[in-house]
């Protein structure tokens, strides 16, 4: 089996005519259209200076031409470097000056005010926008690349080597660059085409972003390895892809997506007859979410856990949906090739059935470490190879992994360790409240106070000593709420995971007054 990323997707493709992307203009990206445009980008890049080895940066709007651009570094061997395209220009001169790219790609319209973060970084400026129409230039990058050849030698490469650096989403202290390798994305994918039983039959809706693991990765490279097809979204519209469903076998989403299709009057049984899998991460999924869903269109939502470090580890199981294996609340069993444990977090001890620990893992999916950063990379991995997550979790006595949140968000309140989602299940199961998020605030006398962040259902009425009398009773005195705020939504990343740390800021003065 070859090393090189590229080429174990080249080696599953299927005829050269078959469909790879249908794009929202009518378009057909075809296989051979795959080949061709990435040769072209990649001859673009190199004959920029770009060498193996060399990042690539780019903060542009999802397109298939900037999928494109990330398939061309891996031809050329270098590193592909996506960015949020929320991040600002102050976000993206530390991104550049950490990561020296050889080149940066964004959008025409940002150009101007990013010129100086890459003038700063010693870094060339590329432009690639939406090709809206063959008479306007869509950037820079792209017409270099509608110039270049459509052929390209690609660069030998080996599974050790990096094929891409993501950024953490940074909740304490600045980000650091994961760095994958082409065999860190390579296993993943075949893993999942695997655990998920793609073919070539399949027809993904793909909504998610493309400068995230979930949209670039996991729906790109499965699809990729699997020689199946895409609809290819700028974003998630609920009607959009509803109207989809009846020409699509598959939807992988965010939390958000199914809650807003659990809203729509359009998602029934009928609408969804001729879909085989529904899949959700990047975020935990609301049980009542995962019940609604299954009963207004039959289909249990498959959930799975993974992170920018290591692609995805687990997954709950593709047979026996109709006989309930795919538990809500959890995210299922290691995936092949990966080994999961959870150990005491002080003395990494491994720690048996339902017992809340430290969630590390190990196999082929796992990163080689962070970027520049040997120090941090040391102290998240053991001595036997496992990376120590930074997620709590228990595994329980039928081998099913339970995340129950970050350590970081764990709270310790007069000496207890209080875990949030415990509290948010009781919180989030009681009627007129749609969610909840529960984290610990700076107390003089406990050191932190537990503090719920309550969401009530649109026109439902709530509050704060209703919720906390129905918790009397329910949980221990320690692991009660001190208060409850009522607010109206929470504040969430891009890929719909709630803010916690947002939350904490807001709220840090709270048991000052």
């Amino acid at each position: 089996m070859p090393n090189h990323l590229f080429d174990q997707i080249a080696q599953r493709m299927p005829a050269a005519k078959a469909p790879f992307a249908h794009l929202p203009d009518g378009r057909t990206c075809s296989y051979a259209d795959v080949l061709a445009v990435s040769a072209r980008f990649a001859n673009a890049i190199t004959a920029l200076g770009v060498k193996k080895g060399n990042r690539v940066a780019v903060q542009v709007e999802k397109s298939i031409e900037a999928l494109m651009l990330y398939l061309a570094c891996v031809r050329a061997g270098a590193i592909f470097l996506p960015l949020n395209t929320a991040y600002t220009p102050a976000e993206i001169e530390y991104f550049l000056g950490d990561a020296e790219p050889a080149v940066f790609v964004c959008d025409p319209s940002t150009a101007e005010a990013l010129r100086p973060a890459a003038t700063k970084a010693g870094t060339k400026l590329e432009t690639l926008g939406l090709r809206e129409s063959a008479a306007k230039s869509a950037g820079s990058l792209l017409d270099k690349a509608l110039a270049a050849s459509a052929t390209f030698s690609d660069v030998d490469c080996g599974a050790d080597d990096l094929a891409a650096i993501l950024y953490t989403s940074g909740t304490t202290g600045r980000s650091k660059g994961a760095m994958l390798t082409h065999e860190n994305l390579a296993s993943n994918a075949r893993a999942l085409v695997e655990t998920w039983r793609f073919t070539s039959r399949d027809v993904l809706i793909h909504a998610l972003p493309i400068f995230h693991t979930h949209g670039l990765f996991v729906a790109t490279n499965v699809i990729l390895f699997s020689g199946a097809s895409m609809h290819f979204l700028p974003r998630f519209e609920p009607a959009q892809a509803l109207s989809l469903m009846p020409k699509a076998t598959t939807m992988m989403g965010v939390p958000t997506f199914y809650v807003r299709l659990v809203d729509h009057p359009g998602l029934t049984r009928e609408a969804t007859a001729k879909m085989r899998l529904f899949i959700s991460g990047s975020a935990p999924l609301l049980a009542e979410t995962h019940r609604a869903f299954e009963a207004k269109t039959g289909h249990a939502i498959l959930e799975r856990y993974g992170m920018t470090e290591t692609n995805m580890n687990t997954s709950n199981p593709y047979d026996g949906a109709e006989n309930g294996s795919r538990i809500a609340g959890t995210v299922g069993f290691p995936l092949p090739g990966v080994s999961l444990r959870i150990t005491d977090p002080e003395t990494g001890t491994p720690l048996a059935a339902d017992e809340i620990g430290m969630i590390e893992v190990k196999g082929p999916n796992v990163f080689k470490g962070y970027w520049r950063n040997p120090e941090k990379t040391a102290a998240e991995f053991r001595a036997d190879g496992f990376f120590i997550t930074g997620d709590l979790g228990k595994r329980d006595a039928r081998g099913y992994v339970h995340i129950l949140g970050r350590g970081k968000d764990l709270i310790i309140t007069g000496g207890y360790n209080v875990y949030p989602k415990e509290i948010e299940g009781e919180i989030d199961a009681m009627p007129g409240v749609s969610e909840s998020a529960v984290i610990g605030l700076p107390h003089k006398d406990f050191g932190e106070g537990v503090t719920a962040v309550v969401v009530p259902v649109k026109g439902a009425e709530i509050s704060e000593k209703a919720i906390l009398a129905a918790l009397e009773g329910r949980l221990a005195r320690f692991k009660q709420p001190k208060r409850v705020l009522v607010v109206e939504e929470l504040p969430r990343n891009t890929m719909g995971k709630v803010q916690k740390n947002v939350l904490r800021d807001t709220y840090r003065h709270l048991y000052k007054t």
